[in-house]
């Protein structure tokens, strides 16, 4: 819980001190919620193959190399495969795991200079895909709890 009031307590600071920039024009997704090239948002940033970016329950601000906030992915239905390319394809490319749970619901948490990437994967089990929720954010922002009324 503590780590979603953080991660909300971010995102509102990132939301502000954004407002007074101009923001990158936005990249439309097509009819079935897919980005043509996920690469223009997210920069360098792979994603496992197959991954459908969901666009309507994404919030991405920025774009390139340089953004932060929440990307939903559709994995199908193999969530070990997206699990493992996480953990084969980030530190070759400089990211350092800093934890790694697997369970029905899995979480990576990854850094690379001054930005950290969560990664938690949640198992749809028989019959539902697999959903991929990548959080990224700078990684010494300051967080400002919300204060009791």
């Amino acid at each position: 819980m503590t780590s979603r009031l953080s991660f909300m307590a971010v995102v509102l600071a990132l939301l502000t001190a954004c407002a007074n920039t101009t923001m990158p024009p936005a990249v439309s997704a097509g009819v079935d919620g897919q980005v043509p090239n996920a690469n223009q948002l997210l920069g360098q940033l792979s994603l496992p193959p197959g991954a459908r970016l969901l666009s309507d329950q994404s919030l991405i601000i920025g774009s390139g190399d340089n953004w932060v906030g929440r990307v939903v992915l559709d994995v199908g239905r193999n969530p070990d495969t997206a699990y493992g390319f996480f953990l084969e394809s980030y530190p070759p490319q400089g990211w350092a795991v800093v934890s790694a749970v697997r369970g029905k619901t899995s979480l990576l948490v990854l850094t690379r200079q001054e930005r950290t990437a969560t990664v938690e994967l949640i198992d749809g089990g028989l019959l539902g895909t697999s959903q991929i929720v990548l959080t990224m954010a700078p990684r010494n922002a300051t967080v400002m709890l919300p204060k009791k009324p």
